[in-house]
């Protein structure tokens, strides 16, 4: 069994972001995960979040940043990833519009991979995170994630794969995993609920990520909740605990 540091994706917990960033992430400090992950910075800017993180201990394993800012604003997010020193960036969502056709998609995938080699060149990596839509319905007979993928370069793009996302489009993720290898670095753990609440087969999926060579974390994400979004935080890494993972 392997283990890897595990982050709290911070759109768990939005709201309370929103509120209070530096309360926020240390109540998750308090919890025992490793690090977060990104997706804006509260109530606070890129160095007030950085000396929050600093100040509970926290790492950022990765930083979600909107295609607008990866298109129009790079040099600031490389100034941010330098800020928080990671080295993953994150692309969290493109419209279906941008993966209509074939062509559509590797117009996008194109796109991607000059914005990866951009970040590569500045030592960072650039990953794609998935919905549903990426994987269904059928664009030209593929995934319109296949499509993007083969239209760019390893180097340039990997995925962070989003394994319910994967699950509700009918895409077994232990198989995108085998076919993706070591271009999956980050991966979001996510049920339909909290972790073991939900359809998602974690048997099948960890015993995946013990034959993978190149995932760096592991990043629980939430979105629907039984309980509080800091409570279901809180549940989603004890039952990793449970599951001997964390």
């Amino acid at each position: 069994m392997k283990k890897h540091p595990i982050a709290l994706q911070m759109w768990s917990l939005r709201d309370a972001m929103l509120k209070d960033f530096a309360g926020t992430v240390a109540a998750v400090a308090q919890m025992g995960y490793d690090g977060v992950e990104l997706a804006g910075y509260g109530n606070l800017d890129a160095a007030g979040a950085a000396a929050a993180l600093k100040t509970a201990g926290l790492r950022a394993s990765s930083l979600h940043t909107a295609m607008a800012r990866l298109r129009g604003e790079l040099p600031q997010v490389i100034d941010e990833a330098g800020l928080f020193a990671t080295r993953h960036i994150i692309c969290p969502y493109l419209p279906a519009t941008d993966f209509s056709s074939p062509e559509a998609c590797e117009r996008i995938g194109g796109e991607l991979n000059a914005i990866g080699a951009r970040l590569r060149a500045a030592g960072l990596r650039l990953s794609y995170h998935n919905h549903a839509a990426e994987f269904a319905p059928p664009v030209g007979g593929r995934a319109a994630f296949d499509w993007f993928l083969d239209a760019s370069e390893p180097r340039n793009l990997g995925a962070e794969l989003d394994i319910y996302w994967a699950h509700v489009a009918g895409k077994n993720p232990v198989d995108f995993m085998r076919e993706q290898g070591r271009r999956i670095t980050l991966l979001h753990l996510k049920d339909e609920k909290e972790l073991g609440l939900g359809p998602v087969d974690f048997d099948a999926v960890f015993r995946a990520i013990d034959s993978a060579d190149g995932i760096e974390w592991l990043i629980v994400e939430q979105e629907h909740y039984t309980t509080t979004p800091l409570e279901g935080a809180r549940a989603c890494l004890e039952q990793l605990r449970r599951w001997g993972r964390a």
